[in-house]
């Protein structure tokens, strides 16, 4: 297995709507910033792709990744569409690196888009319940917020979470999107404006839940000696890992803790395992990712995660389920303070405040989710933090975490049935 490095990438804004372009010309915008980053990098010498994107209805186009594929130039080099629901962008990811380890290429380009605005918000509500089960979830309501109600309901019930706690992470992650250009829906928030805007299913109102959007994301990845002759300030993807899980929740079996590196069977001795308070998926992805990657404490060996927060109730989930901190305790991680950055003023007291800063693009509460793109964003934002160029990027450093050496990425579909972690480590090795 080689050595595989990000190079470059590249995003477009994520915006409610992009009615002047359609999904090629997006992911080209994204395509071509990419490859100014890196200008020794040719067409001929890309050996292929990866395309992703969630769903053929909002484009209403089979068969679209040929068409980008067509459109960036690439043909008739090899390609092939990627499909996982809202891990679609990080599953992209993985397959081109897989397409590196294992010397089939030496360059390949990871592109994602979505086009969520072709459509009235109550038919990409449809499309998107249509990643449930449809002989049994869709036909009694099968939307995802109220899967990601219950969830939250149960874990308020087993471990005391609080509703104030959720809209810490809505605060969070809004709060650092007013310094990224590229997000969707910056604002300053309070735990007030939180839980008065509209109910949606309770407990999760209007600002606890990601938005749909229109968007592209592009990350080019290179073997080492490719990545050599091309760059001073290479990306290497260190770790990966992915997880899955029963489409049903009810079908899930309840069993023993899947244990991190740095954790005991005694730490959970009393704990119903998975439950609907967790994701398994997440655990193997993240069990997987540090294994590969040689972390034996996530929270002393990252300096930042970029995960999939399609609700505020996932991410303190996914606290736990990365080995943030224990099971049942994500609630009190973010009152402490401890996923939140240094630097910015988010108008609350945070008394243990950037420990390990959680989504410092926005995440997708604030930034958006097309969903084909959302894992290919979260790369390019690892890559930029690793590279120390935010400031390029953004044209602010606010959000740059200081002598960031290692990240870690992650993209979750469903109610967690496909879930990757990847692990990126500064520089070369």
């Amino acid at each position: 297995m080689r050595p595989v490095y990000m190079i470059s990438g590249g995003i477009t804004k994520f915006k409610k709507a992009h009615p002047d372009k359609d999904f090629r010309l997006m992911v080209k915008e994204a395509f071509d910033y990419a490859m100014n980053e890196i200008p020794d990098l040719s067409l001929k010498m890309i050996d292929g792709s990866v395309g992703s994107y969630f769903s053929d209805h909002f484009t209403r186009q089979l068969k679209a990744a040929s068409m980008v594929q067509d459109y960036l130039g690439l043909c008739p080099k090899p390609s092939k569409r990627i499909e996982g629901g809202g891990a679609t962008g990080g599953l992209c990811f993985q397959a081109a690196w897989e397409a590196i380890a294992s010397g089939r290429m030496n360059v390949c380009v990871a592109f994602g888009f979505e086009t969520m605005s072709r459509v009235n918000t109550w038919k990409g509500n449809e499309f998107i319940a249509h990643a449930s089960d449809t002989n049994f979830d869709y036909p009694v309501g099968g939307f995802y917020t109220g899967y990601y109600a219950m969830m939250v309901q149960r874990h308020i019930h087993e471990f005391g979470t609080k509703v104030e706690q959720l809209a810490m992470v809505s605060i969070k992650n809004h709060g650092n999107a007013q310094y990224n250009p590229y997000a969707q829906s910056p604002m300053r928030l309070t735990i007030n404006d939180v839980r008065s805007s509209p109910m949606v299913s309770t407990p999760l109102t209007m600002l606890d839940i990601c938005t749909m959007s229109d968007g592209a994301a592009v990350a080019i990845l290179a073997s080492e000696e490719v990545a050599k002759k091309l760059t001073n300030t290479p990306v290497k993807i260190i770790g990966v890992g992915c997880g899955t899980d029963a489409m049903r929740m009810a079908d899930r079996p309840h069993g023993e803790v899947i244990l991190l590196p740095h954790e005991k069977e005694e730490d959970y001795k009393q704990l119903k395992y998975p439950g609907v308070h967790s994701f398994r998926g997440g655990r193997m992805a993240s069990k997987l990712a540090y294994e590969m990657a040689g972390i034996k404490n996530p929270i002393k060996e990252l300096d930042f995660i970029e995960l999939h927060d399609a609700y505020t109730s996932s991410e303190i989930q996914t606290y736990e389920d990365m080995g943030l901190c224990k099971y049942g305790e994500g609630g009190r991680f973010v009152e402490e303070g401890h996923p939140f950055i240094q630097g910015i003023d988010y108008g609350i007291d945070l008394p243990k405040k950037g420990t390990i800063p959680v989504n410092p693009s926005g995440g997708l509460l604030a930034c958006g989710h097309p969903v084909g793109a959302t894992g290919l964003m979260q790369a390019v934002f690892a890559l930029w933090q690793l590279q120390g160029t935010i400031k390029k990027h953004l044209g602010n450093d606010k959000l740059q975490i200081k002598n960031a050496k290692r990240g870690a990425i992650h993209s979750h579909a469903g109610t967690g049935t496909y879930i990757t972690v990847s692990i990126l480590e500064k520089g070369f090795l």
